[in-house]
């Protein structure tokens, strides 16, 4: 349970992925987050339930950007 001033995002929510990290360990590709969730390096996370969800950020490179 979250007990920032500001309260971080629920592992439910769509914004889980921006709650703050609790144990960091870059060498091994992987975040734990204050709302339970597993952030790895790849953008693919691991909910407290245990269900994964793949990458699901978009990622353009600027060029690519429509106008």
């Amino acid at each position: 349970m979250c007990v920032h001033t500001t309260p971080c995002p629920d592992a439910t929510s769509d914004a889980r992925d921006l709650a703050a990290v609790v144990s960091s360990h870059p060498e091994q590709g992987w975040n734990l987050l204050c709302n339970g969730v597993v952030l790895f390096d790849d953008d693919g996370e691991l909910l407290p339930d245990g269900s994964a969800v793949a990458d699901h950020h978009e990622w353009r490179a600027p060029g690519l950007v429509p106008a």
